[in-house]
């Protein structure tokens, strides 16, 4: 279980996020620069709230007054919107690069054989399409087993067939992991076919929105 109650002062606002979450999927919408990547970074530790608390399973990411736990040490997979691939790096390097020691090397062969990505493994990112660049960041995502797996606008940059494709893979992802997946988006229709549970930010406030009111 996800909980997740924080404030954050950003520029023009105040963040104020409240919501726990168990092994679903959340979509967060809302208009650009409304707080929602924001989010994504205080619960994977890239920045901290001001006030509040974090945790999942149990374990405390962030409590106010208490030192925030290291990036390393969540257990958090992270997919970003650019999929921020090393260029002078292969696939496999790109999903080697961050595994931790002692790393379940049968689980990451899994993971690429799940997504289909073996054939890729000695290209570059120059060398595959968007679609393809997807698929590797999400197996790096995974690669260490995540606890729980945030992704950020991770069908923005793909055409109509890849996005359906992709979409499917993280439903067949989600239902072998059975994790916690958070996922923004500005696409009504991706919200209503992948979440179970739909959050509205828009200036720093949430509102929780039923899937067939959902309205981007």
């Amino acid at each position: 279980m996800l909980h997740v109650d924080f404030r954050k002062q950003l520029e023009h606002f105040e963040l104020v996020v409240d919501f726990q979450l168990d092994n679903e999927i959340l979509a967060l919408v809302g208009s650009s620069g409304s707080g929602k990547t924001t989010l994504l970074n205080c619960i994977a530790g890239i920045v901290h709230p001001d006030a509040g608390s974090i945790s999942l399973n149990g374990r405390n990411f962030f409590q106010e007054g208490n030192k925030p736990l290291k990036i390393q040490r969540r257990k958090v997979g992270y997919l970003f919107q650019d999929y921020a691939l090393f260029p002078h790096l292969s696939v496999e390097q790109n999903i080697l690069y961050s595994r931790p020691p002692k790393s379940d090397m049968a689980h990451i062969t899994a993971v690429t054989k799940v997504l289909g990505i073996t054939d890729l493994l000695p290209k570059y990112p120059h060398q595959i399409s968007g679609g393809e660049k997807q698929r590797v960041a999400l197996t790096r995502a995974l690669a260490a087993k995540p606890d729980l797996l945030l992704l950020d606008e991770p069908f923005s940059a793909l055409d109509d067939d890849t996005r359906e494709r992709c979409q499917e893979e993280l439903l067949r992802i989600h239902e072998i992991w059975n994790i916690p997946i958070i996922f923004v988006t500005h696409r009504q229709a991706d919200a209503q076919k992948l979440a179970d549970r739909v959050i509205r930010v828009e200036k720093g406030q949430m509102t929780e929105q039923l899937i067939s009111e959902a309205s981007l």
